[in-house]
């Protein structure tokens, strides 16, 4: 029984380790992975942790990590973000980039240099460079018998033109003509890099000027031979000698001192000697041998670019490589075009433009820049392509320059951070909260100030222009502007065509002015700005513009105040007179010089320094008031605050005048 009795509660026992070995084995918790990627910021961190930024803050807490500088868009270091995660009982691993496919350049490039058998004899593309009004236009105007500087505004050329000019002998060259004026040196430079020769005018009576040295570092730079031709030779004023001997100084060696250079004496008013030019021209073109290949794809160069109202973007172009035909697509920076019309200078369709030929190519989707390559491509499908990745490629530039930006303005902050931080790290948490405070105090109070110095002149302006190249002018004047101190000049936009409501509405926004050149303003824009109070201002003479601009710049600032000295009187005699219960002090004065008038203000000088400056309160001859005292004259004068006066003081009179001030600026013409 004893045994039985012990044996029974055995058998449930059994039953219970049965019922244990069935229980499943617990696992071990998969740690929660967080997906992260390089210059992750607290917030970034956060999110991929499905945690607030305070768990961040507090994984952080005694690390070497200053947390007050820490702020929500901080980017951490790679080992901070591993540490919180660990710290966080997490792991992570490394997001997979998406990849971002590395977009393949599409880019239409020249082609590789043509066969030398396949190159044919080409006119050459000659430059007329020289000083503004030295007789450029008259000259390539007599060369090709037509009247451009007739309607040139002013006599002055403002735009660069192409012109094929066929000479007796069958001989052609083009001609670009380009602006002498000051403004226009962008302009110059790129009329020179796609010469072959430059003809450097220079009036026989004005000799080398600043465009003229310009002009021949432009050729120098685009390694391009010269010829000078001497105009207005007819003058009875002429001297080329001086001029021969003038160039000498910029290394241009003329064939009579034993150098290279061919000098032609001419008159282009009158046509003297203007086919001896033209044969010098043709002599060097022959020496030079200039050849061009006239199949396959289209190469050239934008001249200039304006936008036309019945043809919409127009380009003058001259073409280098191929010849160009109607329904050709073309590409130049970042717009294409299927050639619709191709004009001559004279604006007679044309068929075909072969190398060295001045075109007017009408089709362009967008005007592209004055300056830009023009490239021929095989389809319509190609040229999209790339006008894309040429502004995908402009675009990541922008991005990149704008990480560097962001980069050295952090690494700014960051060092003034630790410069403020500096004498801090042994103070307890309530000093340093302290020193804190003075110093944010010390900003605050300087912060009116720095909004009064904000509220300063500023004058936006609109430029509008009837080509790229006259904008481009125009926007390299204003980027000589360094009177910023006394008002800032703000240039909000800029663009190619006639005056139209954006431009009112963008004026009316900023409140600025509108300036236009060689563009119209039609009645009901010109109602509106009137109605709005914006002044549109439009010239066809590029220095009127700026005179203008000047005075518009001139007219914000405030008067300065002019002091005329009426009279001078020294003082000879103190005394005192009793005035009721106050004792004023009189100075017995004698008029030296002028007059003394008592409606003028009064200055009182000791030893060379304003005591004070002020209105008297009574001018006395003898007992009687007088409004006037002249030279040899005694007085007694009392100022309006009760001044002690010394013998020997000097009593100037003197009115004021408010005088308009002018902008320091000088833009240089």
């Amino acid at each position: 029984m004893d045994w039985e009795q012990h044996s029974f509660p055995l058998l449930p026992l059994k039953k219970k380790s049965g019922k244990e070995k069935l229980r499943p084995v617990q696992q071990k918790t998969e740690k929660q992975e967080v997906e992260i990627r390089s210059r992750m910021t607290v917030k970034d961190l956060a999110k991929a942790m499905h945690k607030d930024i305070d768990h961040i803050y507090e994984a952080l807490l005694n690390t070497s990590i200053d947390l007050d500088s820490l702020e929500p868009d901080s980017v951490l270091d790679e080992v901070w973000i591993k540490d919180i995660i660990k710290k966080s009982g997490m792991k992570c691993r490394w997001a997979t980039l998406k990849e971002e496919k590395v977009k393949e350049n599409k880019d239409a490039i020249k082609r590789p240099p043509a066969d030398p058998a396949l190159l044919t004899t080409r006119p050459p593309v000659v430059t007329i460079l020289g000083h503004v009004d030295h007789g450029k236009t008259t000259l390539l105007d007599s060369l090709r018998k037509t009247h451009v500087a007739a309607t040139e505004a002013g006599g002055i050329t403002q735009h660069i033109g192409a012109f094929l000019v066929h000479l007796p002998s069958g001989e052609k060259i083009t001609f670009l003509d380009t602006p002498g004026h000051a403004a226009f040196s962008a302009m110059r430079a790129r009329g020179t890099h796609i010469t072959d020769i430059v003809i450097l005018v220079i009036a026989a009576e004005d000799g080398v000027m600043k465009q003229t040295v310009e002009s021949i570092q432009h050729a120098k730079n685009a390694k391009v031979p010269i010829i000078v031709a001497i105009n207005k030779c007819d003058k009875p004023e002429a001297d080329p000698d001086r001029i021969k001997k003038e160039l000498l100084a910029h290394d241009v060696v003329c064939e009579e001192y034993g150098g290279d250079v061919q000098t032609v004496h001419v008159s282009a008013l009158k046509g003297d000697n203007l086919m001896a030019l033209a044969e010098a021209t043709v002599t060097l073109a022959e020496v030079l041998e200039l050849k061009a290949d006239c199949t396959g794809l289209v190469e050239g160069t934008v001249i200039e670019s304006r936008t036309d109202k019945g043809k919409g973007p127009v380009t003058t172009a001259v073409i280098q490589r191929g010849s160009l035909r109607k329904g050709c697509i073309l590409v130049a920076g970042k717009s294409w075009a299927k050639v619709r019309l191709m004009f001559d200078e004279n604006g007679k369709a044309m068929d075909t433009a072969t190398p060295s030929m001045p075109v007017e190519i009408v089709g362009w989707k967008e005007v592209p820049s004055a300056g830009e390559e023009i490239l021929e491509v095989e389809s319509e499908q190609r040229a999209r392509e790339v006008v894309e990745w040429r502004a995908y490629a402009e675009q990541q530039e922008k991005v990149q320059k704008d990480l560097e930006i962001i980069e050295a303005k952090q690494k700014e902050h960051k060092d003034a951070y630790k410069k403020e931080r500096e004498g801090l790290t042994n103070l307890t948490w309530r000093q340093r909260r302290a020193a804190l405070y003075k110093a944010k105090r010390h900003l605050m109070a300087a912060r009116p100030k720095e909004r009064v110095e904000s509220d300063k002149n500023t004058l936006p302006v609109i430029i509008k222009g009837d080509v790229d190249g006259s904008v481009e002018a125009i926007l390299n004047i204003l980027d000589t502007y360094d009177a910023h101190e006394e008002c800032e000049l703000d240039a909000i936009h800029c663009g190619v065509g006639d005056i139209s409501e954006n431009d009112i509405n963008l004026a009316e926004t900023f409140k600025g002015v509108i300036y236009g050149f060689n563009v119209n303003a039609n009645k009901s824009i010109q109602q509106l700005a009137a109605k709005k109070g914006i002044k549109v201002k439009i010239h066809n003479i590029i220095y009127r513009l700026v005179e203008d601009l000047y005075e518009e710049l001139s007219s914000t600032l405030p008067c300065s105040v002019e002091e005329h000295i009426i009279g001078e009187a020294a003082v000879l005699a103190t005394f005192e007179i009793t005035e009721g219960k106050n004792k004023v002090p009189v100075a017995g004065c004698r008029v030296q010089k002028g007059l003394l008038d008592r409606k003028m203000k009064f200055k009182l000088i000791r030893n060379r320094d304003i005591i004070w400056t002020g209105y008297l309160s009574s001018l006395k001859h003898h007992k009687d008031d007088v409004p006037v005292i002249k030279t040899g004259m005694d007085c007694g004068l009392s100022f309006e605050k009760n001044i002690e006066f010394e013998v020997g003081d000097e009593i100037i009179c003197f009115s004021e005048k408010e005088v308009a001030q002018k902008i320091s600026w000088d833009p240089g013409f």
